[in-house]
C-alpha cells in the first residue's frame, strides 16, 4: 500500500489518481485536488510518509573504445539523473554505462550495479568490470546475459545509448515488459535503428519511446511522462490503474 502525504488515505499504487515526482521520490495521490495541494508546498507534505527513489536503467555499450563526443554527452546524461534525484542502475559494466556512473557520481548522485559476477573478486578480474563509482553493486552471478532481466525489472525507467547485440537484448526485453524507453540520440550503435526495429515487430507492449539527442530534455520529458501516465502501467507485471 502507499500512502497520500495529504489525506493520509492508504491504497494500492494502481489505484492512485495521479502521481508527483518531488526529489527523486514518486507520490501517490487519491485524487487530482491532493495532488496539487502537495504541489504547492512539497517539503510540508513530504516528510510525512515514505516514498521510493525512482530508477534509471542506462543500457549501452560496453566496449571503452568511445568516441569523445558520445562520451561526453552520456556523462551529461549521468549529470541529469543525478540533478533529479534519482538513482542510476547499470550492468556495472565498462563503455558507455560506466561514462553515466562516472557523470552520476562526480554530481553527488547514487548508483547501482548489476554485476554478472558471483563477487567483487570475480567482477574486477573475471569481467574486467570496474567498482569505483557505484554505492551498490549486487552480484547475481548470471553472467553477461543473465543479469539483463534484473537490469530492467529494477528500472522504473530505461534509457538506450549507442549499443551492439548486448543493448538489443536489453531494449527487447524493456519493450516487451512495456517500460518507458529514452533513446539518447546521436550516440551510434542500435539507437540509430530502434525505429526501424520497433516498425518491425508490429506489437503494442505497452511501452512508451521517447527520443532526444539533449541528455537533459530526454530525462525531463521521462519524467514528466512517467509522473503524468506511464504510472498507470509502469510495465506489464502491473495492473492498470482504475
Amino acid at each position: 500500500m502507499v500512502v497520500d502525504p495529504i489525506c493520509m488515505m492508504k491504497f494500492s499504487p494502481r489505484e492512485a489518481k495521479a502521481t508527483a515526482i518531488y526529489q527523486g521520490k514518486l507520490y501517490y495521490f487519491c485524487s487530482p485536488v491532493c495532488q496539487e495541494s502537495f504541489l504547492q508546498a512539497p517539503e510540508k507534505h513530504a516528510p510525512g510518509v515514505t516514498a521510493m527513489q525512482l530508477t534509471v536503467g542506462v543500457m549501452g555499450s560496453a566496449s571503452e573504445q568511445i568516441p569523445e563526443s558520445i562520451g561526453t554527452k552520456v556523462m551529461a546524461l549521468g549529470q541529469c539523473i543525478a540533478s533529479h534525484e534519482f538513482i542510476l542502475i547499470t550492468g556495472a559494466c565498462p563503455g558507455l554505462p560506466y561514462k553515466c556512473a562516472q557523470g552520476v557520481f562526480h554530481n553527488g548522485g547514487t548508483s547501482i550495479g548489476i554485476s554478472p559476477a558471483l563477487s567483487l573478486d570475480e567482477h574486477l578480474l573475471k569481467y574486467r568490470s570496474p567498482a569505483d563509482v557505484y554505492q551498490v553493486i549486487i552480484y547475481t552471478g548470471s553472467g553477461l546475459m543473465g543479469r539483463e532481466v534484473t537490469n530492467i525489472r529494477s528500472s522504473d525507467m530505461v534509457v538506450i545509448v549507442g549499443g551492439r547485440s548486448g543493448t538489443l537484448g536489453e531494449f527487447a526485453i524493456a519493450y516487451d515488459e512495456g517500460k518507458l524507453i529514452g533513446i539518447l540520440e546521436g550516440t551510434g550503435g542500435i539507437t540509430d535503428h530502434i525505429p526501424e526495429i520497433v516498425s518491425s515487430f508490429k506489437k503494442d507492449s505497452g511501452a512508451r519511446l521517447i527520443y532526444s539527442s539533449d541528455p537533459f530534455k530526454l530525462i525531463q520529458e521521462m519524467a514528466k511522462i512517467y509522473s503524468h501516465q506511464h504510472f498507470h502501467r509502469p510495465s506489464c507485471f502491473c495492473a492498470a490503474s482504475g
